[in-house]
């Protein structure tokens, strides 16, 4: 094969000196226990016989050959095509998988060729190269599309194996053609078989499907590079513009939750007490809310009439009651101002002793959530230094708590109030939300009246406790009027004060709480509606929030009107976000001087990115020329 058999697109043709091709050849065609120096080597007899390789190569060929640069592999150099250069690295030794799985994979990774090569009478080597060496070039071949030859060399010694059963010859000692052919199929590769390694093996089948590869790599190469010199754009006069980012929207932060805080603080206040402890010599040993003790007990639900015995049917719990308990109803207590109008103070004996001696520690127990065991024990055995004492009142404090029909044991107990710490009161108070139950108020409001508890909403709004104080009309009046609001959202508001969560239905209604949040300062329910508010405008798409009838400039009155700093903060930079939206809108007018020049200072894309972007246009327009970008 000479050079004038090249066509002239060919890559010898083109005359790129820089070209170079690399073949690596893995395996060892030599059969098993033969002497290296009596059977020649495939790659040494191609190299040496090839009519690519002139003859002033020769000597630089055996010189590589001979210089051995890695121990596990030979590095032969040479030229072919007249100017393109041939590396290759023969690797007899499948070792070098396991020994050096870096090198090997470099030499797959920056092949152009690969060469496998096997003896057809070495079965125990064939087998190796299918189960262990091929899955790893798959491997490090990472689907690249690199040409493989499986040359299988030599002329088997048992061609036609004997098929009598009694024969003690190894049929097996042979690779067959299938076999070879299958492991082509499995790798993608091309099979060859070579019976002998003479010139018509060597130079025409061996040396012209090597060489047909060898042409295809160099067309390859040359196309790619061709293509790295064309230019990438046919326009170069104006460049497109950069759009930037948008501004990061402000954080809201919300506020911790203080329920826990609250309802323990209405000890302390004791502000619309009604129940009152007394030993029984009538001495007073502590004030407490029947709402607070029955969203804990169920003792005291049958000790208020809550519930009758028939409601619980738990033995157990009725025993408590009334063997730890007595309600006196023959005392009557004047009003005041603690008490509510109309449930005034009840008097409650506690009939054992040791329990009455440790009620204030007990109440505080209560009214933190009933979570903190371990402390209660602890203040218990500071005033009853006999264990036994102790022991018999926790237990009176477990039968308490005890949840009808469930047996609490000391471990259940604190078991329960680590998992589930702060849960008590704010889970059970919700059974009393929005029923006559205890109620010793009622909310007029849109000719409907609502039921709720004193002592509740004293504990987690200061406006309610300021008005329940005694000094305005509400503090002695049963039903109180409720101006400024719907139904709809003061349900939702004393929802929350009962449970400390809300759950708005719509972003206007979300609206309408906060403002009412607002009207009795509550500010962490102010919060929680901002972040909803954020939350739904955040995720509403684009064709959304250009269709909807939601007015955000009218969210923004509002949330400005009442105070509402952080929320109408985040609005102005949403609409200044979303500019080309809220431009086109009709709201957009009603935007005061300010509001206008904050959002046109703050505005996404802005009006320098626009104005370039219609100069770019124009220009593509004017040279008539495919706009790449747009």
């Amino acid at each position: 094969m000479g050079l004038d058999s090249f066509p002239p697109s060919s890559p010898l043709a083109l005359g790129f000196d820089i070209m170079s091709v690399h073949i690596v050849a893995f395996g060892n065609e030599r059969e098993a226990f033969s002497e290296e120096n009596q059977q020649p080597s495939l790659i040494w007899t191609y190299l040496g016989r090839s009519a690519l390789i002139s003859e002033t190569e020769s000597s630089l060929l055996l010189n590589s050959a001979s210089h051995v640069g890695n121990p596990v592999f030979t590095e032969y150099q040479a030229r072919v095509f007249g100017n393109v250069r041939l590396v290759v690295h023969d690797c007899p030794l499948w070792d070098i998988f396991d020994s050096d799985w870096y090198t090997s994979r470099n030499l797959i990774s920056g092949a152009d060729i690969i060469v496998i090569k096997y003896s057809v009478n070495d079965k125990s080597s064939f087998q190796g190269i299918k189960d262990i060496y091929v899955p790893m070039i798959k491997k490090a071949l990472n689907h690249c599309s690199i040409p493989v030859v499986i040359s299988a060399v030599g002329a088997r010694k048992n061609e036609v194996p004997c098929t009598c059963p009694l024969c003690t010859s190894d049929r097996r000692s042979c690779v067959t053609t299938s076999e070879g052919i299958q492991l082509a199929k499995d790798l993608g590769a091309t099979y060859l078989e070579l019976h002998t390694l003479n010139d018509f093996y060597i130079g025409k089948y061996f040396g012209g499907v090597l060489e047909y590869f060898m042409i295809q790599c160099l067309n390859q190469k040359t196309s790619e590079k061709m293509k790295r010199r064309k230019k990438p754009h046919k326009c170069h006069g104006v460049k497109p513009p950069h759009l930037e980012q948008p501004e990061k929207m402000p954080i809201l932060k919300g506020e911790a939750s203080h329920y826990d805080s609250d309802l323990h603080n209405l000890l302390f206040c004791c502000q619309c007490v009604d129940v009152i402890f007394c030993s029984e010599d009538l001495r007073n040993v502590g004030e407490a809310h029947k709402i607070i003790l029955c969203s804990v007990s169920h003792v005291f639900m049958l000790l208020f009439n809550v519930k009758s015995p028939a409601d619980i049917q738990d033995s157990s719990v009725i025993r408590t009651a009334q063997t730890l308990f007595a309600v006196n109803n023959e005392a009557v207590f004047p009003v005041s101002s603690r008490g509510s109008p109309c449930n005034p103070p009840v008097r409650v004996i506690v009939k054992d002793s040791f329990f009455c001696s440790c009620l204030s520690d007990i109440l505080h127990f209560i009214y933190s959530g009933a979570f903190q065991w371990e402390l209660l024990e602890e203040e218990i055995k500071k005033k009853l230094k006999d264990s036994g004492e102790v022991e018999q009142v926790l237990e009176k404090v477990k039968c308490i708590l005890k949840t009808p029909g469930r047996v609490n044991n000391s471990k259940d107990c604190r078991i329960y109030q680590t998992k589930r710490p702060l849960q008590i009161c704010n889970t059970s108070l919700r059974l009393f939300f929005n029923t006559p139950v205890l109620a010793d108020v009622l909310f007029k409001i849109q000719g409907a009246t609502v039921p709720a508890h004193r002592a509740v909403l004293v504990a987690r709004c200061e406006v309610m406790a300021a008005m329940f104080n005694g000094n305005y009309i509400e503090a002695n009046s049963v039903l109180v009027p409720v101006y400024g609001v719907s139904k709809d959202t003061f349900l939702s508001f004393l929802e929350y004060l009962y449970t400390d969560s809300c759950c708005p239905a719509s972003i206007l209604q979300a609206m309408s709480l906060l403002i009412c949040a607002e009207m009795y300062q509550v500010s962490r329910l102010q919060h929680i509606c901002e972040l909803y508010i954020i939350t739904q405008l955040q995720s509403m798409p684009t064709r959304e929030l250009a269709s909807t009838s939601l007015s955000v400039v009218g969210l923004l009155r509002k949330a400005k009107f009442h105070n509402s700093d952080c929320l109408s903060t985040w609005l102005l930079h949403f609409i200044a976000t979303n500019y080309l939206i809220f431009s086109q809108k009709p709201e957009f007018q009603d935007l005061s001087v300010e509001e206008r020049n904050f959002i046109e200072m703050h505005r996404w894309p802005s009006n320098m990115y626009l104005k370039q972007l219609a100069d770019y246009r124009n220009y593509i327009h004017s040279q008539k020329c495919h706009c790449t970008v747009m």
